[in-house]
């Protein structure tokens, strides 16, 4: 199920806070298109330049369905280009003196031997921001490695924390560097882009591993290892740095989800299942013994919502101010009325299917909204209009896309 209002209609004419910006994406997969994603989603011009065979991720699909494209390829024109014939790259060239953002996520070195070096980029195009995406960077001993967000995810410390402690470590079920890194890029071109209005330097080049931003969600834990020579351990869905904190099962077998991350909380936690006494016990009184005895506050909290099912624990806890909610499925959020009132997720058009269920856009900002400007371009669908628009004509046109096939 998903809102009751008609599907957004795609609208090109309106515009964006980004409008007027125009970004070259030859990114493939999830970090750069996350990336180029949001920057259309607030009017940027958005151009993937493809292979002949397109972006793979055109070819990912679940259930059989092709959607992951139709999320990330939304706001964006798609050119194909074949970047091994000549013609093509002189059009690439021509593309790049009018743009604004240039992305693209080839190992290390790449970029260089294909003749489109950052310096030379720069010398066509002073005000260039160069967005290079990459598994561990543009430099370091690992920078030659192939490095897909599964990679870094594992080597991040991110798995290491992630699942039980008597279990193997857990992987993400989605792209979670790959996303993580495809925000910072974003802010990053945005950082560029107003460097470069307020005079401050013209072009530059931006630097983004997919290592660094998902160690980055790890907090303190390297000051952590640096000052105590402790590793962290698995914690499943509990906390190693605050007490009641866990996801607990409920009479009927649902789950809820609790956290009781500030003294007053938790205190507040302990009076509403009956225990308030336990803040007077040594060993609960303040959140560092609550976290040394974690498995014993867990059973006790556990034990309580034993007794209940999820909407009477539900009820019962938010009545007396206590941070929880449900652990839901899609199928539970697509219902849920803050979710369709806040429209977390809409309906936008689609050829396809009439109407497509995607998240909206984020973040929401009061006075330069972004929007839905086009739906996710066909392989090349706006290829002639494209070059078209740096100067080609129609033979020199037939030219670039005779590469194409071969």
């Amino acid at each position: 199920m998903g809102p009751s209002k008609p599907p957004i209609a795609f609208n090109p004419s309106k515009s964006g806070p980004l409008s007027g910006v125009r970004v070259l994406d030859l990114s493939r997969l999830v970090a750069g298109n996350m990336t180029s994603m949001q920057l259309g989603d607030f009017g940027a011009d958005v151009i993937k330049v493809e292979p002949p065979k397109g972006d793979p991720l055109r070819a990912w699909k679940d259930e059989d369905l092709a959607l992951f494209w139709k999320v990330y390829g939304r706001n964006k024109r798609s050119i194909v280009l074949n970047l091994r014939h000549q013609p093509a790259k002189d059009a690439l060239w021509k593309l790049i003196e009018t743009a604004d953002v240039f992305i693209e996520n080839y190992r290390p070195g790449t970029l260089e031997r294909m003749g489109f070096a950052p310096g030379e980029l720069l010398k066509r195009n002073k005000n260039l921001v160069i967005l290079r995406v990459s598994g561990f960077g543009q430099t370091g001993p690992y920078a030659q490695r192939p490095g897909f967000g599964t990679i870094v995810e594992g080597m991040s410390g991110y798995a290491d924390r992630t699942g039980f402690p008597d279990r193997e470590p857990v992987l993400p079920p989605l792209a979670l560097a790959d996303m993580i890194a495809g925000l910072y890029g974003a802010s990053a071109v945005s950082m560029a882009l107003l460097a470069r209005e307020k005079n401050q330097t013209g072009g530059q080049v931006i630097d983004l591993s997919l290592l660094e931003p998902i160690f980055s969600i790890l907090g303190p834990e390297s000051a952590i290892f640096q000052l105590t020579g402790k590793v962290k351990n698995r914690a499943g869905s509990a906390s190693n740095t605050s007490s009641p904190r866990n996801v607990y099962r409920c009479a009927d077998g649902k789950y809820l989800a609790l956290s009781g991350s500030t003294q007053s909380m938790a205190q507040r936690i302990f009076s509403t299942i009956g225990r308030p006494d336990l803040t007077d016990d040594p060993r609960f009184a303040l959140n560092s013994d609550r976290v040394k005895h974690r498995d014993l506050v867990d059973e006790i909290v556990g034990n309580w919502f034993l007794q209940h099912a999820s909407e009477e624990a539900l009820e019962i806890m938010q009545n007396a101010g206590v941070t929880v909610g449900p652990i839901y499925s899609m199928a539970d959020a697509t219902v849920d009325t803050h979710f369709i009132e806040r429209e977390v997720f809409v309906d936008v058009e689609d050829e396809e299917f009439g109407a497509l269920s995607m998240h909206n856009i984020l973040p929401r900002l009061s006075k330069t909204p972004g929007g839905f400007f086009r739906p996710a371009p066909t392989l090349g669908a706006d290829t002639d209009t494209i070059l078209s628009e740096v100067g080609l004509t129609n033979s020199d046109i037939a030219k670039v896309k005779e590469g194409n096939y071969e």
